[in-house]
Parts: C-alpha cells; sequence; structure tokens
C-alpha cells in the first residue's frame, strides 16, 4: 500500500473516536474480514462496512466501465481525482506503473433526515469513505474523509461526486447529522472486532451499541408502554405485546397480515389515523384527544399538512413530547404522542420489532 504527504494536520485528537488511532485499528482488522454488516441501536437498517483497494476492486467489466464512463483511462486516476478533493498529493506515471494497492474504508448507513428533508424523506444514506495518507512523515499516520449523501448506483459515479468532509465542522444538518451517528457507528465497529478502546476516548454511548436481532416478548412489551406513554393496562400490555411478538415470529403470516396486526395494535391506544392532507384545526382536534387536554400551537396563515409539522412538534416539545407516526407505507399517517427523551429507545425498539415507527 502506499501513500503520499499533504498538507493538513492529523486527525488524532486522543479524545475522539474519529481519529486516527481508533479508525487504523479498525483498518487492521477489516483487512482479514473484508466486510461486514450489522445492526447498531439507534441507526435505521443495516450498516454496511467495506474495505476497497484501488485498482482491484474496479477490476472487473462494470467498474471498467465505470471509470471508462467517467472519463478516465483507469482506476488510478479515479484515484488522483479523489486525492484531488483531499488535497493528498497524487500518484505519478511511474508510481501507476508500480502496480500497488490503495485502501480505502467506505461505511455506510442511514440516519434520520434534516429537518428540511423531512418534507420528503423518512431517512437519508450516509457515505463515510475514509482515504489514509501521511502527515510530515513517511509512515501512515492520518486519514482524510469524503462524504455523500447519494445512492451509489454507478459506484466510481459516486466516489467522484462526493465532496470532502471536515467532520469537526459540518456544513449542513445532514452532515452534521451523519456525523454523530458516525461516531456510534464507528463505537460498534470496535465492538463487533472485540477492539478495546481507551478510556480517555470520549464515547457517544455508555452502552453496547451492537443489536441483536432476536426480538423477546420483553422489547414488545415495552415498545407498547412506551408508545402508549404508559397510559396502558398491564393486562393489556400483557396481551398486545404476546400477539405482536407471535405475529413477528409467525413465519407463515404474509407482510400484509403482519402490519394489519400493527394496525390493529394502534387502533387500542389512542392514536390519530389521518390522511396526508389536514388542517391545522384537524391537528389540534386529534392531538388534544390523544393528549387528553386542550393543545394549541402557533403556525403561518396557509400552512397545511406536512408543513405544520415543525409548529406541532415545537408546540409539544415545551411538555417534553414528540408526535411519530407508525410507516404506513401508503398516503396516511398513524399519528402518535410519545415521551421526547423515550424516542431514541422507541426508534431502537422499532428496527427490533419490526414495528415501522418514523420521525416527522
Amino acid at each position: 500500500m502506499g501513500f503520499f504527504s499533504n498538507l493538513f494536520n492529523r486527525n488524532n485528537d486522543p479524545k475522539s473516536i474519529i481519529s486516527f488511532d481508533v479508525i487504523n485499528t479498525i483498518y487492521s482488522h477489516l483487512y482479514h474480514e473484508s466486510s461486514l454488516e450489522f445492526k447498531v441501536k439507534g441507526i435505521h437498517d443495516t450498516v454496511t462496512v467495506n474495505l476497497y483497494s484501488v485498482p482491484s476492486s474496479l477490476d472487473h467489466e462494470e467498474g471498467r466501465a465505470e471509470v471508462k464512463k467517467a472519463g478516465f483511462n483507469n482506476a488510478y486516476e479515479v484515484l488522483n481525482e479523489l486525492y484531488k478533493k483531499l488535497n493528498i498529493g497524487g500518484l505519478s506515471e511511474e508510481a501507476m506503473q508500480d502496480d500497488l494497492q490503495y485502501d480505502f474504508i467506505h461505511i455506510q448507513f442511514y440516519s434520520r433526515p434534516s429537518q428540511e428533508m423531512k418534507k420528503h424523506f423518512t431517512s437519508v444514506i450516509n457515505n463515510f469513505m475514509i482515504f489514509f495518507c501521511c502527515t510530515n512523515s513517511l509512515e501512515i499516520n492520518d486519514f482524510r474523509m469524503l462524504y455523500s449523501s447519494n445512492h451509489f448506483s454507478d459506484y466510481v459515479k459516486g466516489l467522484l461526486d462526493s465532496e470532502y468532509l471536515d467532520f469537526k465542522n459540518p456544513q449542513n444538518e445532514t452532515q452534521e447529522i451523519g456525523v454523530k451517528d458516525f461516531k456510534k457507528v464507528l463505537q460498534a465497529i470496535c465492538e463487533y472486532f472485540n477492539v478495546e478502546i481507551p478510556a480517555d476516548i470520549e464515547l457517544p454511548s455508555s452502552e453496547n451499541l451492537l443489536l441483536d436481532d432476536k426480538a423477546a416478548v420483553e422489547d414488545f412489551e415495552e415498545f407498547v408502554k412506551l408508545v402508549s406513554r404508559n397510559n396502558i393496562e398491564e393486562d393489556d400490555v400483557k396481551k398486545y405485546s404476546e400477539k405482536l411478538f407471535d405475529s413477528f415470529n409467525h413465519e407463515t403470516k404474509t407482510y400484509y397480515e403482519t402490519t394489519e396486526d400493527h394496525f390493529s395494535f394502534f387502533e387500542e391506544i389512542n392514536t390519530w389515523h389521518s390522511d396526508w392532507k389536514f388542517d391545522p384545526e384537524d391537528a389540534e382536534y386529534f392531538i388534544s384527544e390523544m393528549l387528553g387536554e386542550d393543545f394549541k400551537f402557533d403556525y403561518p396563515e396557509e400552512t397545511y399538512s406536512h408543513d405544520l409539522f415543525p409548529y406541532i412538534q415545537s408546540e409539544l416539545e415545551k411538555s417534553n413530547l414528540e408526535l411519530l407516526t407508525y410507516e404506513t407505507y401508503g398516503d396516511s399517517y398513524l399519528f402518535f404522542v410519545v415521551n421526547k427523551d423515550e424516542v431514541e429507545r422507541i426508534l431502537e425498539l422499532s428496527e427490533l420489532t419490526k414495528i415501522e415507527v418514523t420521525q416527522l
């Protein structure tokens, strides 16, 4: 593997989990296990981690076609283009002839969308590409990152469209959310490989972040209690959680039958099933019904439907509450109100129980 000097200072904050020492340790494990997929608490869907090498990872028919389509003769030229974005010295013609491999790590996962993107998406993909380099040294002692929130249908184009990421100073809310979750993912990767994280590093979470895919009936019980804000009889908690758990484990049930069980449960607690179009007066009425008390909120004139969410949430936040929805995958919402400080746990349990809940 070859690397070249650059003009940046080292990324080795001893207190940050995003540091050379941590990432280099992860790299040493990936060198023997080049790809992995796993679940992380608080992260939507699966996290994928891949170790790629240039040129070998693009040395196949599809990869060569993507390189040519992008206007380059070989994968080394693509790498040089990426190095320009990262301010890393490029490969000379002589270096390209040496047929060396240049590794990078690609970590991909989903995060909740920014306030602006919530209007269009329920989640946003994050792509973190980590390239090793040298800073004032002949030894590899640093890294730089590219970032993209786009899907890589054409992998070479995806890399070339990515942007340099200053993870200490995110440029927008999407990057800010992504970097925060990236720290969790790095901690989870260390847990996956049983890497001992130095005691002086500030961990994003005090608990184990690896998510066990095997949900237990107790997970459904906790979910039922949290989404109902504990306004439910203990006998009903047991009844609903056992039914949902049975549905989860019923291999012969179709997706439609399973989601019908989800709807049946939500209809039994205090929820609001709404068309995707609704007026502010509708929101005030039904949220008042769910809360059992009068609810009013301020909003600009001529504001309707999903554009009302920021104003609803702002008013609910004053009471440490938040409006969530079950993912209907249709032109409707199934709203319910939860305690704001329990949202993260609800989303974790949503992943585990496969009862799809999303933030608004």
